[in-house]
């Protein structure tokens, strides 16, 4: 099952670039992941934040693999624990699942129709994460996930 994360701009940070890259680098050898960057939205006066929003949807729905289970990081989705997204990933892919995409949103959060369109819905905690942040929490997750499905000693109760 491959894992493919699409997120709204490119991480700029050098920490979120380097860690989501080592994280997603380890990750490869339970799941296949790909990283999809859309274009940031440009910003303007007169413009708004649904709009913007709105732009950065039909940007983030458009990369998403045909017949993906789509998955949308919002702090106000579900939260799972480590072993929770371990073990939902083991049950997608043991379920014949091809592909997850894992959505995020730029710096005005989601649009309610990518929330709508949606498999799932997970928040990553109560906070609010800069995308570069919540990116990296994700492949750090992801990496845990997977050391978790193949029984390597990183994940500690």
């Amino acid at each position: 099952m491959k894992i493919v994360v699409v997120a709204v701009g490119r991480l700029k940070a050098e920490y979120a670039r380097l860690g989501s890259s080592m994280f997603f680098q380890r990750a490869q050898r339970v799941f296949p992941c790909q990283v999809i960057e859309t274009r940031d939205v440009h910003r303007r006066r007169g413009g708004g934040a649904d709009q913007w929003r709105a732009r950065e949807a039909d940007l983030l729905l458009g990369a998403v693999p045909a017949g993906a289970t789509i998955v949308a990081l919002d702090e106000r989705g579900h939260a799972w624990t480590s072993r929770e997204f371990a073990q939902w990933l083991t049950v997608r892919r043991d379920g014949g699942v091809r592909s997850v995409a894992f959505l995020i949103g730029g710096p005005d959060g989601l649009h309610p129709r990518v929330r709508e369109r949606a498999h799932h819905v997970w928040s990553l905690g109560a906070l609010t994460l800069p995308h570069e942040l919540a990116q990296l929490v994700l492949s750090e997750q992801i990496y845990r996930a997977s050391t978790l499905v193949s029984g390597a000693p990183y994940h500690r109760d």
